[in-house]
């Protein structure tokens, strides 16, 4: 049986792409390999949301041709964003390439690699349950993509012109999907898309992620349901008080902000405003307490000024989110702010990203020195390391869990395990913990 490895660069929205190919390419009789040495042919599915994401992938894709021209590859094909980003012309540019694969013909993967022909579909319809899937995510925890494509326009973003116009699965697909991923072992499913709020809209002519997390929670066996990519202006309080109403669905929301600024936001192309954002943020904390909020910023977008930067370092040491990432402004050619005015030198993008950080670490520094001693439930991803309901898988921090000595009470932990654990020590975004009780 031929070996295949795959490399999937980016986010887990790639990841859940590549999950599509892997199936497609185990049922047409490929073994999947953790590591190029052995393997019969490369894979790499790739991330171009930025101008960093396009040199990791192309550095990806040179370092696998280089073994291919070495004889230790047959073929390399590559996938994802770079390949709509600049469709066959990558070819060209990689004359070793066997094939290409865009993000609307998955399904076509095990047949492009084994014809060399490549295959780029435009974005059209409503994206269907993958006929065939392999998971590469750990069995109990796993991605579920509900949408792809955005329409919402932000004016540093490639995505609607890579990804095109936001197609939701139908909810009868996505209920199937996940009632597939529970059977295999997942005990927490993540909900991603480019904008999950805006969910259904494409379908039904208004948003319905209310209505699909109601059918979702019927799923029991899927003990955390976790929401990513969550537009604080698509937040309603319908959607709230579902969370609300569904200890299943976890006290935690990816809600990338950008920033404060009215300003900025407004060059940005954002909905929301510095009031619309406090007041979400309040009425998320008032509705459930000890919610979990991560979001990102962006310094050094084209205008912002140091009074904008200094109300934005203001907000993160005010607001106190639980997790934060911090990305210097990335000029993109082929966006709106590419061309705009005003742009900010990499030094001061660079040194305004820095203060976020800083000011977020003391910002951390206070959660963890109030966590010592609390209990708190754990999900084991390796019998050692687990997380909270605080912290999505990859991105934010972890738990180390000890069992607690001579207690043969408390069995030996494993990955899937919800745990009951004492909060004992904490550095930055790793927490340590004694079990308390047996798993749950």
């Amino acid at each position: 049986m031929p070996k295949i490895f795959i490399a999937s660069l980016g986010c887990p929205k790639n990841l859940s792409d590549a999950e599509v190919m892997a199936g497609e390419l185990a049922a047409a009789g490929w073994e999947l390999t953790a590591t190029e040495d052995g393997a019969d042919a490369a894979l790499v599915n790739t991330c171009a949301f930025l101008g960093s994401a396009v040199e990791e992938s192309e550095g990806e894709i040179r370092r696998l041709l280089a073994l291919k021209a070495g004889g230790k590859l047959s073929k390399v094909m590559v996938s994802g964003c770079l390949v709509e980003r600049e469709k066959e012309s990558l070819l060209k540019r990689f004359p070793g390439l066997d094939a290409v694969v865009g993000i609307n013909a998955l399904s076509k993967a095990a047949e492009a690699l084994e014809k060399g022909m490549s295959y780029i579909f435009p974005a059209r319809g409503p994206i269907q349950a993958p006929r065939l899937k392999m998971r590469l995510t750990a069995a109990h925890s796993a991605y579920l993509k509900i949408a792809d494509g955005c329409n919402n326009r932000c004016a540093y973003c490639l995505i609607p012109s890579i990804r095109g116009p936001f197609r939701s699965k139908p909810v009868e697909a996505v209920v199937e999907e996940a009632s597939r991923l529970a059977a295999s072992g997942a005990v927490e499913i993540s909900l991603i898309a480019q904008d999950t709020t805006s969910y259904g809209t494409d379908l039904y002519g208004r948003p319905r992620l209310t209505g699909l997390l109601a059918e979702l929670v019927k799923i029991k066996s899927v003990k955390w349901w976790r929401l990513m990519y969550v537009y604080p202006e698509r937040l309603t309080g319908e959607l709230i008080a579902v969370m609300k109403a569904n200890e299943s669905i976890t006290r935690y929301l990816d809600m990338p902000l950008q920033h404060i600024s009215d300003a900025v936001l407004r060059r940005m192309n954002r909905s929301s405003t510095e009031k619309s954002i406090r007041a979400k943020i309040a009425e998320l904390r008032r509705a459930m307490p000890g919610i979990a909020l991560r979001t990102n910023f962006i310094t050094g977008f084209p205008g912002e000024t140091e009074k904008d930067f200094a109300k934005l370092l203001a907000f993160v040491k005010e607001t106190r989110f639980d997790n934060m990432g911090v990305f210097p402004y990335s000029r993109e050619n082929g966006t709106p702010a590419a061309a705009m005015p005003d742009q900010v030198p990499e030094k001061v993008k660079a040194e305004r990203a820095e203060a976020l950080v800083r000011a977020q670490s003391e910002v951390i520094d206070g959660f963890n020195a109030g966590l010592k001693g609390k209990k708190l439930e754990v999900l084991m991803d390796s019998p050692r390391f687990g997380r909270t309901y605080r912290d999505a898988p990859e991105i934010d921090g972890r738990v180390e869990v000890k069992r607690p000595a001579g207690r043969k009470s408390v069995p030996a932990l494993k990955p899937g395990d919800i745990v009951t654990v004492r909060i004992t020590g904490a550095a930055g975004y790793l927490r340590r913990a004694e079990a308390v009780q047996e798993e749950k």
